[in-house]
C-alpha cells in the first residue's frame, strides 16, 4: 500500500503522541496514581492509536479506489482493506 508524504507524517506523529501517552501512563501507575485517571488516560491512548489506524486506512481505501489494478497486483483488494477497517470499528 502506498501513502503520500502528508499521510506518514500525520500518523507518525499520532503515533509519537500516543508513545508520550504510554510513558505518561507508565509513570502514573509507578506513582500510584488514582486508578480513575490512569484509566482516563488509557481511554485516550487508546482512542488516539484507533484515529491512526483510522487514517492509515482511509488512505488506503483511497489508494484503491484511485488504482484498483495497482492496489490488486500489491495485494490490497478493496475487498481486504475494507476488512482491516472493520477490524478498527
Amino acid at each position: 500500500m502506498e501513502f503520500t508524504e502528508e499521510t506518514v507524517a500525520d500518523v507518525t506523529n499520532r503515533l509519537k503522541r500516543v508513545e508520550g501517552q504510554v510513558r505518561a501512563l507508565q509513570a502514573m501507575v509507578q506513582e500510584g496514581r488514582d486508578c480513575r485517571e490512569v484509566v482516563t488516560q488509557l481511554t485516550a491512548a487508546t482512542k488516539a492509536l484507533e484515529r491512526a489506524g483510522f487514517v492509515l486506512i482511509a488512505a488506503g481505501l483511497t489508494w484503491c479506489l484511485e488504482d484498483p489494478e495497482r492496489s490488486a497486483a500489491a495485494g490490497y483488494e478493496l475487498a481486504d482493506v475494507q476488512k482491516m477497517f472493520t477490524k478498527l470499528a
